[in-house]
């Protein structure tokens, strides 16, 4: 017989004698708990209620588990709807865990409802059968809002920014393609004035600055077109809406830094121990400020770094190793091992601000000459340009987690050679001989001068 294999229980895996679970809707949460039996040893005693889902109704909630001695409380992910359960049960001093639907579905066969989802939810918790999912602790919570805002405002500008394109191509110009940028400060001056009445395809391209102004003859033709009335009212709207955004955008940045500089876990130390909102910016810092530590990384600038640590915070110990981290943000395939047939599966969704972010700071690295540069360019011959700039991402998560679970770690770029320095120039130059060889060359090889 094979020497078995000893796999230990994680922490959340431990059973349980007094559970409670919450099937969460919008309007209530149908409450389920499990406790020992007073009189019988070994059996259980299984409640089950509607609770609603206001502010004082959850409070009170609170109060009548904390005095049934709940050890743990399992709350659905549902939409939205699982926060107020979490976040007030959690101010009561209860432990909660959030839980991913997907985990929590009811065995096939069995009857569908909402009494019979909590008791079942109540059951696999205290078996220990539930994956907690990861909830950030309040401060990073709400910086994660402010990121998301910005994102999502962002968004919005670049839709309003393409509808003002499509406009001036219906007008019949064709900056776009002069124009790398419309919203530049080119581009922006020669749509304000012709909102402002000017129809001089030369006059307009006058308006060029810098490196634009090589492309006169090229302007000249793109600005010619029919440019009338209705198409400067629209314009203006859509200018007026994205010069909004950028107000907003802009307050929405200010603010996130702030946020960020008053946690104590994303502050630096100076080299003579001094920390606070200011320290650990200098070269000669003991201990680089969180932001600072990712920004060096290529790819990643201050407000992607911004991004990763509000969707993944400052504690790393929430994921014991870079695995863990790279598993939960779905930028690993799935194993699937039955007998001895093993193959991987698709990553997973996982968490879309977050995958944005990194496959962003992934695509700006692939055109660096630094290590995940020659990283990207290796991997893309073989498995193609996606899956290249997955595993450029994964990289960098992974340097990610080593920054922020050691704060006085450094970015270390190990340069665009470090894959030919590792090769065996000797095995390299075999393998080409043999296959020259084999199609019919005969191959000697001299020392290069």
């Amino acid at each position: 017989m094979r020497e078995p294999q000893e796999i230990e229980d994680e922490e959340h895996e431990q059973a349980l004698e007094r559970v409670a679970a919450i099937d969460v809707a919008k309007a209530s949460g149908m409450v389920c708990t499990r406790v020992p039996h007073a009189c019988r040893p070994g059996r259980r005693v299984t409640k089950v209620w509607d609770a609603d889902a206001t502010a004082g109704a959850i409070i009170e909630l609170g109060g009548h588990l904390a005095d049934l001695g709940i050890e743990k409380v399992t709350v659905e992910s549902t939409s939205d709807y699982w926060r107020p359960f979490f976040y007030l049960l959690e101010a009561c001093g209860l432990s909660v865990q959030l839980v991913n639907a997907r985990d929590v579905k009811n065995v096939p066969g069995r009857p569908k409802s909402d009494k019979l989802d909590a008791v079942w939810l109540a059951k696999l918790t205290e078996r220990g059968m539930l994956r907690p999912s990861f909830v950030p602790p309040e401060e990073i919570r709400q910086l994660r809002d402010y990121t998301r805002l910005r994102s999502d405002l962002t968004r919005d500008r670049t839709r309003h920014a393409q509808r003002l394109e499509k406009l001036l191509e219906d007008a019949l110009i064709k900056l776009s393609t002069v124009a790398a940028d419309i919203m530049g400060v080119s581009g922006r001056a020669m749509i304000e004035a012709l909102i402002a009445g000017e129809r001089d395809p030369e006059a307009l391209a006058s308006l060029a600055r810098g490196r634009m102004r090589s492309k006169h003859a090229a302007l000249v033709q793109a600005l010619t077109g029919r440019f009338d009335e209705h198409h400067a009212e629209l314009a203006r709207i859509l200018l007026g809406q994205y010069d909004a955004l950028t107000i907003q955008v802009d307050a929405l940045t200010t603010r996130i830094e702030s946020l960020i500089a008053a946690i104590p876990a994303a502050r630096g130390v100076d080299a003579d121990g001094t920390t606070g909102p200011g320290a650990g910016t200098g070269p000669g810092a003991a201990v680089l400020a969180a932001i600072d530590r990712l920004d060096a990384i290529p790819g990643i600038a201050r407000q992607a770094a911004q991004v990763i640590l509000a969707e993944i915070g400052l504690d790393m110990g929430i994921f014991p190793t870079p695995g863990h981290l790279v598993s939960w943000a779905k930028l690993s395939p799935r194993t699937i091992q039955s007998g001895a047939r093993s193959r991987s599966g698709k990553t997973g969704k996982g968490n879309p601000y977050l995958k944005s972010t990194l496959g962003q700071a992934a695509a700006a690295a692939a055109k660096t000459d630094t290590f995940l540069g020659e990283r990207y360019r290796r991997l893309v011959k073989r498995v193609g340009k996606l899956k290249a700039l997955v595993a450029v991402s994964r990289t960098i998560l992974v340097i990610i987690w080593h920054l922020l679970a050691d704060p006085a770690a450094r970015y270390n770029e190990l340069g665009a050679g470090y894959y030919a320095s590792r090769t065996d120039k000797d095995r390299k130059a075999r393998n080409h001989v043999r296959q020259l060889e084999a199609l019919g060359f005969t191959v000697t090889i001299a020392q290069a001068a």
